[in-house]
């Protein structure tokens, strides 16, 4: 390599001002040259008192720039005052050895240009521009030869992120895996840019089978951002792959952030051969999320069948349980016994059992309200309605209550219950009648003694001196009923003020249909107090969007209804291969009458099947011996009211409307509101709405509004 221009001009220079020194002190003592000389060593004197006081950084190069000049000085003072040429020639050696120090040093050209390269005779070590400082961990440190071979590899690799292997562990019984003690190269920085790939490419494994995590801060070591753990594991990896646990297999198919419930860890996995079902129970890494489980795809990552009559899942907080069973758990029948069906102290009984086998419980009163208790029963038609009225009939028999039940059409179920309870009747003009009654009993209640004090209070449930027994008013095919032409609005009317005021009396209302719509009779005031104040009950709606409307308002999340299919059906073979062959698909179904939804006073769901009652037999073995019945004092009050009566009868004059005035005149020459309600009892026609009525109109309804248009019409 050429020396630098400078360089070879300060030799130069060194070497023609070297006699300059020597001879123009002892020559011409007076000479302008020794001045001059003195005066630049006074300069470079200067110039080391000014770097010596300063704060900055390279005051040695400073001190050093300046030597030269105070040098030069301190030979012309010597030799302009020794005699002669001074002993041994003494001016010459000084004004040689300060040539020759300039020649092989250069203080001035080396120290003042930082970033010029020597020259190749300077004997200082030659350094590196932008490159990083050797890091300490290089240099022999008693490592393993294990730690050696691979600081070798990461060396090769360009030291990745600036890192440094301090250790390397080999894992236990595993030839190829190893976990690396990585840390920044410079103390106090983070270590940043570092990817599995990077790390992998060094090691020549794949980036699958490496993963970096953070280092604990530990005693006697340091942690935190500036030091890494690099997990190498291709053998566990191939064992996991081919042979891997329930946690792995659960971490890598349904806990990945593209898996059926992302960021779950699996609990444990068991097995019940008994009742031929896999539980799997998982809870959140993060114990501040909640759980998102997509069950198609959970069945996909465990391989199981994507059939929701076999799998299901139940949330807690972070943790859930999937239940994988071997057959429908819910195509099972629980035959009703009157040992499940009687009510304990706080008024609760088993009303069925969920997928789990746990039984669940409804109320016939409330304990902790110390209040009625009403019912809300939903359900398309053959859903398991009926069924669950026997049920919850026979349970509030069995607790001494009295229960009548109403319907708009007669038919098989309701008949026979008809048997074992107080009342039963199978039209609208009846349901109309049983309301008003029980509106009636609110105030008759209101003003009945109690024998211990002789005065009255309200309901107190399980109080044996209560002069009066519950009542529980049944209305089947309540919105129905509600949307009758001739008693649609008493019976909405009074259904309204019977579940706001029934509760303190004792009287629960329990009405059943296939709608929670408002204007299908369920108004919002009716919803919200029978939501409150019992335990929903909804059967198959026809859909998951109207099961989810049903249940609106009465649970924490309605999106966590279960669903309920119309049938059980196992997924047998593949639908593709019977596609391709042209083959029927199987027709296994399994009816879900009696499958419910209750949701429970937490506002939690859960999916069961009801009790069993088995019509074709006899129910005398769910009820008590005796019918419990109204008091004589509740049938005088309500016979002086003018309503206690056979209900099937037709409607009495002025019953419901006022009676026309004779001077208005009838061709028919009878009431045009005397009319029968439904289901062919009492006879009757339309309604025909006469001036000054109290129901002109008054409609609740747009099929009453309909009726009354064409009643103008007519007329």
């Amino acid at each position: 390599m050429p020396t630098p221009r400078s360089v070879v001009l300060e030799r130069l220079a060194y070497t023609l001002a070297a006699p300059v020194l020597a001879v123009a002190p002892n020559l011409y003592p007076d000479s302008p040259v020794n001045p001059i000389v003195q005066l630049a060593g006074a300069a470079g004197i200067g110039g080391w008192i000014l770097a010596a006081k300063s704060d900055e950084h390279g005051a040695g190069r400073k001190i050093l720039r300046w030597s030269p000049l105070v040098l030069a000085a301190a030979i012309d003072v010597t030799a302009k005052t020794t005699t002669g040429w001074g002993p041994w020639w003494m001016d010459a050696l000084l004004a040689a050895g300060w040539a020759t120090a300039g020649y092989l040093v250069m203080p001035f050209s080396r120290h003042t240009r930082r970033r010029h390269r020597p020259a190749l005779a300077a004997p200082a070590p030659q350094t590196v521009p932008a490159q990083a400082p050797e890091p300490a961990g290089l240099v022999d440190d008693g490592a393993d030869l294990l730690t050696r071979d691979a600081r070798a590899l990461w060396e090769r690799a360009g030291m990745p992120a600036r890192t440094h292997i301090v250790t390397v562990t080999r894992h236990l019984a595993m030839r190829n895996d190893y976990t690396l003690l990585l840390r920044a190269t410079e103390t106090g920085r983070p270590i940043t840019g570092l990817s599995e790939a990077a790390v992998a490419a060094a090691f020549g494994v794949h980036e699958d089978d490496v993963s970096l995590s953070p280092v604990a801060i530990q005693p006697g070591r340091q942690g935190g951002p500036g030091w890494l753990e690099a997990h190498i594991t291709p053998d566990a990896n191939q064992r996991r792959r081919k042979a891997p646990t329930d946690q792995e297999h659960w971490t890598d198919k349904v806990g990945s952030p593209h898996g059926g419930a992302p960021g779950s860890e699996l609990i444990h996995r068991t097995r019940d051969e008994v009742r031929g079902v896999t539980f799997y129970r998982a809870k959140m890494a993060d114990a501040t999320t909640s759980p998102r489980i997509d069950l198609p795809k959970v069945c996909r990552g465990l391989k199981l069948p994507e059939d929701d009559s076999c799998v299901f899942v139940l949330i807690d907080g972070t943790e859930f349980l999937i239940s994988a069973f071997d057959e429908p758990p819910l195509s099972a029948i629980f035959p009703a016994t009157r040992e499940l069906l009687t009510p304990d102290a706080k008024g609760m009984y088993v009303c069925g059992f969920t997928i789990t086998g746990q039984p669940v419980k409804n109320m016939v009163f409330q304990h902790d309200k110390n209040a009625a208790a009403h019912g809300l029963i939903l359900g398309v038609s053959r859903s398991g309605k009926t069924q669950f009225f026997a049920i919850n009939m026979a349970a509030q028999s069995l607790d001494g209550q009295v229960v009548w039940l109403s319907t708009v059409r007669k038919d098989e179920k309701t008949s026979t219950l008809g048997r074992y309870i107080d009342r039963q009747g199978s039209n609208a003009l009846w349901m109309a009648r049983s309301l008003r009654a029980s509106k009636a009993l609110c105030e008759i209640r209101a003003e009945m003694p109690w024998a211990y004090d002789g005065q009255a209070h309200d309901y107190k449930p399980g109080d044996p001196r209560c002069p009066y027994k519950q009542l529980n008013v049944y209305a089947d095919e309540f919105m129905t009923a509600a949307q009758d032409a001739t008693f649609g609005e008493f019976i909405q009317k009074d259904g309204d003020d019977l579940t706001v005021t029934g509760l303190k009396y004792g009287i629960g209302f329990n009405p059943a249909g296939q709608s929670p719509f408002a204007h299908n009779g369920f108004s919002t005031e009716m919803k919200d107090n029978l939501r409150q104040n019992s335990r929903p009950t909804i059967f198959n709606m026809g859909s998951p969007g109207a099961t989810r409307k049903a249940a609106e308002g009465t649970m924490e999340n309605a999106y966590d209804v279960p669903t309920i299919p119309a049938r059980y059906s196992r997924n047998e073979g593949s639908v593709i291969e019977r596609a391709m062959k042209g083959e029927a698909d199987p027709e296994n179904g399994v009816s879900t009458g009696g499958v419910a939804v209750m949701v429970l006073d937490n506002g939690r769901a859960v999916l069961m099947r009801s009790l069993y009652a088995d019509f074709d037999t006899d129910l005398a073995d769910l009820f008590p011996d005796e019918v419990n019945r109204l008091t004589d004092h509740e049938i005088s009050e309500l016979t002086k009211r003018g309503l206690w009566f056979d209900w099937n009868e037709p409607v009495r004059p002025g019953e419901f409307w006022p009676e026309p005035k004779e001077d208005d005149g009838d061709d028919d020459g009878g009431s045009r509101r005397r009319g029968g309600g439904g289901g062919g009892k009492g006879g009757g026609g339309k309604r025909g709405p006469k001036a000054g009525s109290s129901r002109e109109a008054q409609f609740v309804s747009p099929r009453q509004a309909l009726e009354a248009i064409k009643s103008l019409n007519n007329a």
